[in-house]
């Protein structure tokens, strides 16, 4: 068998969500709109993507590596997908690595009819549950801890799907949004806390369920509100219901949806991710005394901060770096020159904005510096007089396990460094972090609530709230990964 050629990748400094989820119930066209949800949601998964519809009869699956747009622009594709209900996801991977057989949503067989499964986020306990099946006989086909899920479902003894469900939800633990769906219901469920985010839209007499509201947007559909922590939403005869099987826990969403994850148009809590972002950006600036010729972001991600902090302190705001849009992979064979080369083949330096200007370089995060660093060397060899790097939040010391594909604790420049230190790494004039508690006050609170923090912010204090059964060590944090196998099939 031939040996395939790997594809190459341009390296993403960014932390990186793990999928986005959607679902629709009850309308014509169910897998075309799915699709279109998911374009919209493109940005929280790359690697690959999948749709599952029901016909009244018959479930049927597409799965495909790539981009939503690459796979389910074509008419013939779509028409594998027949049927009123259709639930889809975009992947990256944060457990169980690249494979198609990984790629949602996943299908299973019960008792009680079949069901389709959408999972964003991570399992801490998904190992022990997998060892513990596989004991009892159970036969997993992915690597995904997202089987786990539905492998406790099909065990269940409970009668309904409904009951079957929550019996399976309450031997999970983590960070989860799911979107199921079965013969004629669909159905949603939050983590007990909230991690990871889930809303409820609804088009004509249909209800829709995702990841974020910018995917009710593309097909016209309403916001009707967000999934609470711990809920599990269900529509039966265009009802919608509620379940909350649960003790009441207080709701810790994650920090990083207003940070950065959430497309900046999508609506949290009332406001828009880009509010919020102008907002850290605002109060970075109230919490620094530097003054400079220009406010420069590290686009995408740092355009609203810096934004905000150029309003706040009334200082120019430009475009001193060029993103090019369309660089994913290069067409050009991976040799180490090309390799070299590394961010000049997502950015480039505005010489009629950087010659001679001190510059504040605003960014959302400062994950390992690798990337920070080619960047201010970029602005100097564009003839910067001075480079101050600012971040609009706090120092990233911990890694995540509920469903955030990012580095290991040695990785992470903030965990092993100083601010000092890490200013001189990235080579910049100087380096600033938003304060947590400027933070909080940025996002609409008071300040950081010690006894009980309003938000999943382990990223910067350490304080995870959930316990963390599968602790791997710090080599294998980023993925926790189920099987240890080479392959790729």
């Amino acid at each position: 068998m031939k040996k395939q050629k790997k594809k190459f990748k341009i390296y993403n400094p960014k932390l990186k969500e793990e999928c986005g989820v959607f679902g629709i119930g009850n309308i014509t066209d169910a897998s075309t709109l799915t699709a279109l949800g998911l374009h919209a949601l493109q940005h929280r998964g790359q690697e690959g993507c999948g749709i599952v519809s029901f016909d009244g009869e018959k479930y049927h699956s597409e799965k495909r590596f790539g981009l939503v747009g690459d796979n389910f622009n074509k008419e013939k594709v779509l028409k594998k997908l027949p049927g009123k209900y259709a639930i889809g996801h975009n992947r990256y991977s944060t457990t169980g690595g690249t494979a198609l057989r990984n790629v949602q949503p996943f299908f299973a067989d019960t008792n009680a009819g079949g069901i389709g499964v959408s999972h964003n986020g991570n399992l801490t306990n998904a190992i022990t549950l997998r060892k513990k099946l596989v004991q009892e006989g159970a036969i997993f086909y992915t690597t995904s801890d997202t089987e786990t899920i539905v492998q406790l479902i099909a065990k269940s003894k409970r009668e309904k799907t409904i009951d079957k469900i929550v019996d399976a939800l309450f031997q999970i633990q983590g960070g989860y949004a799911l979107v199921m769906m079965t013969q004629n219901t669909l159905i949603g469920v939050r983590d007990p806390y909230g991690i990871r985010p889930l809303v409820i839209g609804k088009l004509k007499n249909s209800y829709v369920f995702a990841s974020e509201t910018c995917a009710f947007d593309i097909i016209g559909a309403k916001f009707v509100r967000e999934v609470e922590n711990g809920e599990i939403v269900y529509v039966e005869n265009n009802e919608l219901k509620s379940l909350k099987p649960f003790s009441p826990k207080k709701i810790r969403p994650c920090v990083f949806e207003y940070i950065y994850f959430s497309r900046p148009d999508s609506i949290l809590n009332g406001i828009t991710a880009y509010e919020y972002r102008k907002n850290l950006g605002a109060q970075l600036a109230k919490e620094d005394n530097l003054d400079a010729d220009v406010v420069v972001p590290v686009p995408d991600s740092g355009n609203a901060a810096a934004f905000g902090y150029a309003q706040q302190k009334n200082i120019t705001f430009d475009l001193g770096l060029i993103r090019n849009h369309y660089v994913g992979r290069t067409f050009i064979e991976p040799t180490q020159k090309i390799r070299s080369l590394g961010v000049k083949l997502k950015l480039n330096a505005n010489l009629s904005v950087i010659k001679n200007k001190k510059i504040i370089l605003i960014d959302d995060s400062l994950v390992r510096g690798t990337t920070s660093y080619k960047i201010v060397k970029m602005l100097y060899d564009a003839g910067a007089k001075e480079v101050h790097v600012r971040i609009a939040s706090p120092e990233i010391k911990y890694p995540d396990f509920y469903g955030v594909d990012m580095p290991t604790k040695k990785e992470l420049l903030a965990a092993n460094k100083s601010v000092k230190e890490i200013c001189e790494f990235i080579s910049a004039r100087s380096l600033k972090y938003l304060s947590i508690n400027g933070l909080y006050k940025a996002l609409g609170f008071e300040k950081r609530n010690n006894t009980y923090p309003q938000l999943t912010d382990h990223y910067f204090t350490g304080e995870y709230p959930i316990k963390i059964i599968d602790e791997l060590g710090e080599e294998k944090v980023t993925q926790l990964s189920l099987l240890s196998t080479g392959s790729n099939n």
